[in-house]
């Protein structure tokens, strides 16, 4: 008889182990059948659930090698945070989407679903679309990653082409339940997405290129570009700060098409206005007058007037030459933000010259979170970013993570300032600033300094 209870006990144990362990799997929604152009990323949105959700429950996705093909079937699993709410929402540009949910007054944003709507090109047609789409791409990914962290959306997609009118997509009911709209790309379309952001309160966050007098007057909007003008003023005033007290040399590049002249000229004016002393050379000058211009015991700032490829290269031999004829001079160079594209030529020469270069953004190649969002954009569309600068994928994966992490914390009383969100921006960082009594302006700009001792360093403000 005891032998008998142990056997009856053993089996017992044994089967509510089994079905623990059953319990703890993750529970088998349904199949899918893995159309042409799928991918994992598209189809963990298309069921509301993580990658990682799918991966669980289709170990084979770790297999390395491992590539999603027509005609797989492939299991998909209930969400861990939403086990009863399946969803075929697909957020993919000129998708047939269902209905959108009318805006529950008085219901926090904080404690619901963000809703997202994006006016913008995206589309294959162009180099707009093309940069678009692979900037939604990224801010999807960024939506992903936030899923997990606790905070949901609700993604709308409008292509929104340069030739079409912004009005036609504003008539749209699923538009008026949106939280915050993405776009547009064209200055021409502000004037009227802003009147219906107030019209409605929805808050529009204008991620590229715009020139637009809105911004003054409607506190609804979020403007991420910053025009050169406003540029230079914030990156003069940070250069006397910082390099006040070195030589600064202005070199002439006989760059006929340059537009850099502006930023030199509000420069001289303020060393002048401080009393600080500078030479001007040029880079036909011979070695002698050339060497001239340089201070044997101060640090040497020099300063170009021209973004441009080849006259970099001069400079950069003449700079090189003198350095051999004149060791003991102490030599730094502040560029443009356009050197950054030639990062891989002019490398050696950035890090010997103790180079600085201003910029709104800075994509590290060489950082594992760089190389590892690249490898996931990879892997979820079976395509590279664009090689670009910044890279818009990036760019819209640190704006997705800024703008709804902050709604998340904050809600309609988000305001973008620094520290607000406490995230560190992969590529582009932002700080916003309200414009008077109208929107926020994006402020963030840095330095990126390449040092002798082969290293690079972003010096934010």
């Amino acid at each position: 008889m005891k032998r008998l209870f142990r056997y009856v006990t053993l089996l017992l144990f044994m089967v509510l182990t089994t079905e623990t362990a059953l319990a703890q799997q993750p529970k088998i929604r349904q199949q899918h059948e893995v159309k042409r152009k799928e991918t994992i990323f598209g189809i963990s949105r298309m069921y509301g659930i993580t990658i990682q959700e799918l991966i669980d429950v289709n170990p084979e996705m770790n297999m390395p090698g491992y590539e999603l093909k027509k005609g797989t079937i492939i299991n998909i699993p209930w969400s861990k945070n939403e086990p009863q709410a399946p969803t075929n929402d697909v957020p993919t540009p000129n998708s047939q989407q269902p209905a959108a949910p009318v805006k529950a007054e008085g219901v926090d944003v904080r404690n619901r679903e963000i809703r997202v709507g994006f006016m913008l090109p995206l589309h294959k047609i162009n180099g707009d679309g093309k940069r678009m789409l692979e900037y939604y791409r990224g801010f999807l990914m960024a939506c992903d990653s936030l899923r997990a962290n606790g905070i949901s959306t609700d993604i709308r997609a409008w292509n929104v082409a340069e030739d079409t009118d912004i009005n036609t997509f504003l008539q749209d009911p699923k538009a008026v339940a949106c939280d915050v709209i993405i776009g547009p790309l064209y200055s021409k379309m502000v004037k009227p997405l802003a009147d219906f952001a107030t019209q409605h309160d929805i808050r529009v966050f204008i991620p590229f290129s715009i020139n637009s007098h809105e911004i003054l007057v409607n506190r609804n909007l979020m403007q991420v570009y910053q025009p050169q003008t406003e540029q230079n003023e914030s990156i003069i005033e940070h250069f006397m700060e910082r390099f006040s007290d070195t030589h600064p040399v202005f070199i002439d590049c006989n760059d006929t098409t340059s537009q850099k002249g502006i930023f030199t000229f509000g420069l001289r004016r303020r060393l002048e206005a401080k009393g600080i002393d500078y030479k001007i050379t040029n880079l036909t000058s011979s070695d002698a007058m050339f060497f001239k211009s340089f201070s044997p015991a101060k640090r040497n700032m020099v300063i170009l007037n021209t973004g441009r490829s080849k006259e970099l290269n001069a400079a950069m031999a003449k700079l090189n030459g003198l350095r051999l004829s004149h060791p003991e001079l102490r030599i730094s160079v502040f560029g443009y933000t356009d050197w950054l594209m030639y990062t891989r030529h002019q490398l050696e020469n950035f890090y010997k010259f103790d180079t600085y270069i201003p910029a709104p953004f800075y994509t590290n190649l060489q950082s594992p979170q760089t190389e590892r969002i690249m490898l996931k954009y990879r892997w979820n569309f079976h395509t590279d970013m664009m090689n670009a600068l910044p890279r818009f994928a990036i760019t819209g994966f640190d704006h997705a993570y800024f703008l709804l992490k902050g709604i998340h914390i904050y809600g309609k009383n988000f305001s973008g300032g620094a520290g607000m969100v406490g995230y560190k921006a992969i590529q582009t960082p932002l700080h916003f600033e309200r414009i008077g009594n109208g929107g926020l302006k994006n402020k963030s700009m840095l330095f990126v300094h390449y040092l002798p001792e082969r290293k690079t360093e972003t010096i934010y403000f």
